[in-house]
């Protein structure tokens, strides 16, 4: 039943009088809001701060970071491949988005969840009942925001693992491959390198400039790109380079198995800032928050958000 309420002309009038004055005030009184200056880092001894910090990691890191502000760019082992575990599935998200672009698929696009779909590790959609419905978009952001394995082996039937692979050698990106789908080797397109690597690899290099693109609008195109870093500012995970960065605006997305942790962000401080740390080899295996490898990260997080001034101050409420 819906409820009709009708004003008098007068009360109508009452009320635009008040309104507008109300926002006139609030045109008059309106803080200023301070625009952020860009800073330069001190990146000779943020370099040495992230290599000592990797260096006495027990296994292997590398690292990537990107000032988009002055083009200030650092790595280690920047070219080196690493597993990329869930990370690969900003490499999904992309061409999802370009096939999007390209009118050969819609976000609105029903898919639908059958038992044979459903696979462990993270994520919820495992347990949904047999045959519920999702569309691309609600599975994008079940991969991105808790990176459920499932909804990302729905995207991947949809668009055909190779497509990806393609998408990324057109970026100039051709170390970053999707092997399989998750938790299902038996689906890999190259089995000797998915053996090696699981389900992905990539480089620090080259996942820190796919981020790059997308914040440039050149990965897709600036309504999609900026649509993709909006569903990674929803991530949950937050214990490897957000762990001591609080109340910053980020874009991330992580990736974890046992002897892999993994994480790359947009950070958007006074400058607008990207890191990517991948590790491999890891001696510490353990599922626990404190894993030595979680705690790296978090350290070289908190390292590289401080060499840009820091978590900006909020700007005040109008």
């Amino acid at each position: 039943m819906q409820t009709k309420i009708v004003f008098a002309a007068t009360s109508i009038a009452v009320l635009l009088g008040g309104a507008l004055s109300c926002a006139s005030a609030q045109t008059r009184s309106a803080p200023t809001v301070p625009k952020l200056v860009s800073v330069r880092a001190d990146t000779a001894a943020l370099r040495k701060s992230l290599d000592s910090i990797a260096g006495a990691h027990h296994g292997i890191v590398g690292y990537s970071v990107i000032d988009l502000e002055n083009g200030v760019r650092l790595s280690r082992r920047g070219d080196e491949t690493f597993p990329t575990a869930s990370l690969i599935k900003v490499s999904i998200l992309v061409t999802v988005f370009d096939l999007v672009a390209k009118g050969q698929l819609s976000l609105d696009d029903p898919i639908t969840i059958l038992k044979i779909d459903q696979v462990g590790g993270s994520g919820v959609s495992q347990y949904f009942h047999n045959g519920t419905i999702l569309t691309v978009r609600d599975a994008a952001y079940l991969m991105m925001t808790i990176s459920d394995n499932t909804a990302t082996n729905l995207l991947l039937d949809r668009i055909i693992i190779r497509r990806v692979w393609a998408k990324m050698d057109s970026l100039g990106l051709h170390n970053t491959k999707v092997h399989s789908k998750s938790f299902l080797r038996i689906a890999s397109v190259a089995m000797d390198s998915s053996v090696k690597y699981g389900l992905g690899v990539t480089t620090a290099n080259e996942m820190a400039r796919l981020f790059e693109l997308m914040a440039q609008g050149r990965a897709v195109n600036h309504s999609a790109d900026s649509t993709m870093l909006e569903m990674m500012e929803h991530n949950t995970k937050d214990t490897m380079l957000q762990r001591y960065v609080d109340g910053a605006r980020v874009a991330h997305k992580d990736g974890e198995v046992n002897q892999t942790r993994n994480e790359c962000a947009l950070w958007y401080l006074r400058n607008r800032i990207i890191a990517c740390v991948l590790t491999k080899e890891n001696v510490d295996q353990r599922w626990v928050v404190d894993n030595e490898a979680e705690v790296t990260l978090a350290k070289m997080g908190d390292a590289i958000v401080r060499a840009w001034g820091g978590v900006p101050p909020s700007p005040p409420s109008p």
